[in-house]
């Protein structure tokens, strides 16, 4: 009789066992089924993104192409820039090496000027003679005293230093 009820207790465990493990592996079933439907969602998600992410990186080569071609069409115009500037600085340069020659030699026509006046007694330098195409027409414009009264050789002579001045600047502008 023991045997009997140890054997009874045995098939009811095991049937408790059996009936737990069916359980068991429904709710593993059930899980696995979630897994598979999520992953497949997940795929068909990366199968859109993916589509997507191509479009995306065929754009942005399409807009590198793009640049990178209008870039090269700028470079004739930035080249130009570069060698602007350079003419720029150069012409910047021999304006200031010709500004200093002028204040050089402004300052010594001065001291020559100041040096005749002492020579001379302070008396005002006139061209040698009379016969400058200058001198005579400003003579025959404004007569033999100017327009002020002043006696014309001081007047004619500002004027006639005045345009070889202008003159003199032009023909070396012009070179």
């Amino acid at each position: 009789m023991i045997w009997e009820w140890a054997l009874i207790i045995v098939a009811l465990a095991f049937v408790a066992l059996v009936i737990f493990l069916i359980k068991t592996l429904q709710a593993g079933t059930k899980t696995l089924e979630n897994t598979a439907q999520t992953l497949k969602e997940v795929q068909k998600t990366m199968d859109e993104l993916t589509y997507e992410v191509k479009q995306i990186v065929r754009h942005a080569n399409d807009i590198t192409l793009d640049a990178n071609h209008k870039l090269k069409q700028l470079d004739p115009v930035m080249e130009s820039v570069k060698n602007l500037g350079q003419l720029l600085n150069e012409v910047t340069l021999v304006t200031q090496q010709y500004s200093h020659r002028m204040i050089e030699k402004a300052k010594h026509h001065r001291e020559n000027k100041e040096k005749q006046k002492r020579e001379n007694g302070g008396a005002a330098l006139l061209p040698a003679s009379g016969d400058s195409p200058t001198v005579r027409t400003y003579e025959a414009t404004y007569g033999a005293e100017g327009r002020t009264g002043a006696p014309a050789g001081a007047n004619v002579q500002k004027i006639v230093k005045m345009i070889d001045a202008g003159a003199s600047i032009w023909q070396k502008f012009r070179r």
